[in-house]
């Protein structure tokens, strides 16, 4: 089911489960229990009368219902999920906290994508927002492997959605310097995408291609991190896309001066600081016109 799509069947469930209500108490004087258990299931169809009864039964008008289910309702989810995306962008890991928090009571994420969607985020905020990220990181790699439970219990033949929750794990232990860890998890990751018929965001392959870069540049392995910042650039390339670029070509330059090939170094630098300017990163320009004074001194 799509994230931004929601039926009748669910807000009933949502409803009804947020207002504390059991179903037998919901379906007296209007269904069946059996029949109350396929509406919310959406394998039955209400009709108007028991979704009038249903409504008063859950203290909510019989016009909410259908405001619930309309494109305003889906377009508040799809809000609230790209301003959690844009402060995640930004690394305000407190914004989206305080957006998550908010909304785990609101019966529009009362649904599986839903609940999925905000469980994922707090557990990024849990450890990146912790004062202790050695005690929070086992509880956010927890809640994170429970968020892809969500949807896929025995996590195999994972979505894309799916696969970037895995990401975040690895992300995290990248971040806690867990390289060899972080790294199994990657390459998991890109044979998983692999497998996908298709990709709705090429992005999550770079993620996962420069996270893999990186953590294989911090264990001094040059040559194999060289091996996937080639294939990052050259999917950027394919995706007529810079996001990421930029970074490939700067780790790449990385690479090549740990390996002792200044010039290849001085030529990654040169690319990259071409696409930090035309996208005004003005703070990664700097840091490689540094790394180009440095090469240009020895």
């Amino acid at each position: 089911m799509d994230e931004h799509f929601i039926n009748m069947g669910e807000i009933i469930q949502s409803l009804r489960v947020y207002k504390g209500l059991d179903i037998e108490e919901v379906a007296e004087d209007i269904c069946s229990v059996e029949e109350l258990e396929l509406i919310e299931k959406n394998k039955q169809s209400p009709t108007l009368d028991q979704l009038s009864e249903l409504a008063i039964k859950l203290n909510v008008q019989l016009s909410d219902l259908f405001d619930f289910v309309n494109a305003d309702s889906f377009n508040y989810v799809s809000a609230v999920n790209e301003l959690i995306k844009k402060y995640k962008r930004n690394r305000n890991y407190q914004a989206i906290y305080e957006i998550v928090q908010r909304e785990m009571d609101n019966p529009l994420y009362n649904f599986p994508l839903g609940k999925q969607y905000l469980l994922w985020h707090q557990a990024i905020c849990l450890y990146y927002l912790s004062d202790s990220k050695d005690k929070e990181k086992d509880l956010a790699i927890r809640r994170l492997n429970e968020a892809i439970e969500i949807t896929n219990p025995k996590k195999t033949s994972l979505t894309e959605r799916e696969i970037e929750i895995k990401m975040a794990i690895a992300i995290i232990e990248k971040d806690s310097k867990e390289l060899e860890q972080s790294i199994i998890i990657f390459k998991d990751i890109l044979e998983e995408i692999d497998t996908l018929p298709s990709l709705g965001d090429p992005r999550v392959r770079l993620r996962a291609l420069f996270g893999l870069a990186q953590s294989l540049s911090n264990l001094e392995r040059y040559v194999e991190s060289l091996i996937y910042c080639e294939k990052g650039i050259e999917h950027c390339i394919n995706d007529d896309s810079l996001f990421l670029l930029g970074e490939f070509l700067y780790q790449a330059a990385l690479n090549n001066v740990m390996l002792g090939s200044n010039e290849d170094g001085k030529e990654y630098l040169t690319k990259s600081l071409h696409i930090f300017n035309l996208q005004e990163n003005s703070n990664l320009a700097e840091l490689v016109k540094g790394q180009l004074e440095k090469i240009a001194s020895q």
